[in-house]
């Protein structure tokens, strides 16, 4: 059985072989399971956020690692950025209809997560 069979075995009527190395699903899959991926969508699930809000939101990335997180989720249509022009530019991040999609699902894993977790001591 090659690769990828198994979609097309079960039934289901997927455009992309999600098991092969070149399928542009997977770089989605792993844009959004990147280590930072997963906050930024999050972060952006209850509004939007300009960069430094963003960047102040999710503690310990770096702005070199958000800028490069964000311009993943924008060119993969999670993410959009809107940009004002005044001087200096004002950039606006937000969730696309496909960002809130797959966001959803990550939020819910995250509430169920943090549901189930002992709360903190205080000491």
């Amino acid at each position: 059985m090659r690769e990828g069979a198994q979609l097309k075995q079960a039934g289901t009527a997927s455009r992309y072989e999600v098991f092969h190395t070149d399928c542009p699903a997977r770089d989605v899959v792993d844009h959004i399971t990147s280590r930072w991926g997963v906050w930024v969508l999050i972060s952006l699930r209850r509004s939007d956020l300009r960069f430094y809000e963003l960047r102040d939101s999710i503690q310990g990335i770096s702005e070199k690692m958000l800028a490069q997180t964000l311009r993943a989720l924008v060119q993969d249509g999670l993410v959009r950025r809107e940009v004002e022009p005044t001087t200096p530019p004002q950039v606006t991040y937000g969730l696309t209809e496909f960002g809130q999609d797959v966001g959803q699902p990550l939020t819910d894993l995250f509430d169920r997560i943090t549901q189930r977790l002992t709360p903190p001591s205080a000491e």
